[in-house]
């Protein structure tokens, strides 16, 4: 998603100390780009680096055959997994 191509509507007010503002103000001309847009491409960075190791899971051979099982077990109500996958993500509304 481009900055230019969804309108942005909600505002993320933070505080910072001087010191951390210069960084971020130097860091962002450093870059050719505004302060905002700096601090929101750093931060959505980081956000999908948290939500991404959050996928990763280790399982136990017991634990690895149960999940294959359950993997490939008949879905109990397809329609609801229809509706969950046509879903828009509540980070893009």
């Amino acid at each position: 998603m481009t900055a230019t191509s969804v309108t942005r509507e909600k505002n993320i007010n933070l505080r910072a100390t001087p010191a951390q503002k210069v960084l971020i103000e130097r860091a962002a001309e450093a870059m050719g780009t505004t302060r905002t847009a700096f601090v929101l491409d750093a931060t959505l960075q980081r956000a999908e680096a948290v939500l991404a190791d959050r996928a990763r899971f280790v399982l136990s051979d017991a634990q690895a055959k149960r999940f294959e099982q359950a993997l490939d077990a008949p879905l109990p109500n397809p329609e609801a997994l229809r509706r969950l996958l046509v879903r828009q993500p509540r980070w893009s509304r």
